[in-house]
Parts: structure tokens; sequence; C-alpha cells
């Protein structure tokens, strides 16, 4: 193990975007659905829908976490629908699997999904058996990353020492909150992220590309 990982006794990994690759557009699908969604809602166009998505998401954390607060939504009817998605695109990670059960330690999922969409996308990278948990968006009361509420109630949930856990996320602003706490955190750079390219990024440990590669080298070391 690398040797400034060697105290990581917990590694905590998000989902969309982190434990898949970006590249296979999956969470494009979802992103589609939320539009449409308030386009539904609120009877707007397309492109205010969207901006309206990308205002909630911005400002509140989550797009559902805006609609909640802004209009009410029933927080179950919005996951079911936008959560509605072919996993088709989706293969079985073979490297990835074989990476993560080489960690020693405990293994966690934490994730603004729900628990029946987390578990579709790793039954389908074949890792349905590699983690302890998922912590979900109802598991966080629906106060979502990267609320600081979110990370302290993930800690106590599980007992997790954060000076001894690793956190990996492709939005740079969900480590903040975890880099606050102690925890190590890795930023999976693939593409995906929202946040503008002049935003500070102080509190991120490790940048890197894709987690398998990653998570490899620092086993091999």
């Amino acid at each position: 193990m690398l040797g400034r990982l060697t105290s990581i006794r917990n590694w905590i990994f998000d989902l969309d975007n982190t434990l898949y690759p970006a590249s296979a557009n999956l969470f494009d699908q979802v992103d589609q659905r939320m539009t449409g969604f308030i386009q539904d809602l609120l009877g707007v166009d397309w492109d205010e829908a969207h901006a309206v998505q990308k205002a909630y998401f911005h400002g509140h954390g989550t797009t559902l976490s805006g609609l909640m607060t802004e209009h009410d939504v029933d927080p179950h009817a919005f996951l079911a629908h936008v959560h509605d998605i072919e996993m088709d695109v989706l293969e079985h990670d073979a490297p990835l699997v074989a990476a993560i059960a080489k960690l020693p330690g405990r293994k966690l999922v934490f994730t603004n999904g729900d628990t029946p969409y987390a578990t579709r996308i790793l039954d389908r990278l074949g890792l349905g058996a590699s983690f302890e948990a998922i912590h979900d968006i109802h598991a966080m009361g629906l106060v979502p990353k990267p609320h600081a509420s979110a990370y302290a109630g993930f800690c106590e949930t599980f007992g997790i020492d954060p000076i001894e856990s690793l956190f990996v996320d492709d939005m740079s602003r969900n480590l903040a909150p975890a880099k606050a706490i102690g925890m190590t955190t890795v930023w999976v750079d693939n593409g995906s992220e929202q946040a503008p390219t002049d935003v500070a990024r102080d509190h991120i440990d490790f940048t890197v590309p894709a987690l398998a590669p990653w998570l490899e080298t620092i086993l091999e070391r």
C-alpha cells in the first residue's frame, strides 16, 4: 500500500461517474429525465427547465433538494421517475472489482441517489457484493452532499473515524466537507465535474482520471 494511505481503514465511494466511467453517459439519462420532470411540473420549455434544474443543483446540492424546497415535490415520486433508465451502457468491471476486493478495511458507498438505483448499478458492474452498505439520500434525511450534516450522519451511522477514512467523488465540491472533518480525499477528474474551472481545489489530496488504475497503483506500492 502507498505509504501515506497505510492508516486508511474506511474506503468510501460516491456512485455516479465514480464507480463507473463518465464516458458511459449513464447519468446523462438521469439528467434528461430530471429536465423532463421539471418541464412537466412547471409547464415550461426544455431550455428553461434545464436552467432551473442546474440552478437547483448548484444552489441546493441536488436538483431534488431544490424541488422539495421550492415546489414541495415528493422525493419518492421524483427518484422513481429519474432513475427509470436502462443500464445496458454499463459493463462488468473486473479490474475494479478485483482492486476493491484487495483494499484493507471497510468499503462503503455514499451517494445522493437512492439504494434501489445504486444496487442496480453495482450489480451491473459486478460490485454487488463488494460493499458493506450503501448510504443513500434517504439515510441522509434527504439533505444531500455537500451539506455537512450528510457527512456527520454517515460517520455516526457507521461509527467511522474520519482520520482513518478516504472518500472518492467525481464532484470536487463534495470532497471539501470530507476534508474538513479529516478524511483523505480523491477527486475522479473524468469530465463530469460541473463546477467552474477556477474553483480552488486545495481540499483534494489525490486527483485521478479513473478509479481502477489508481487503486491498482496504490495497492502495488
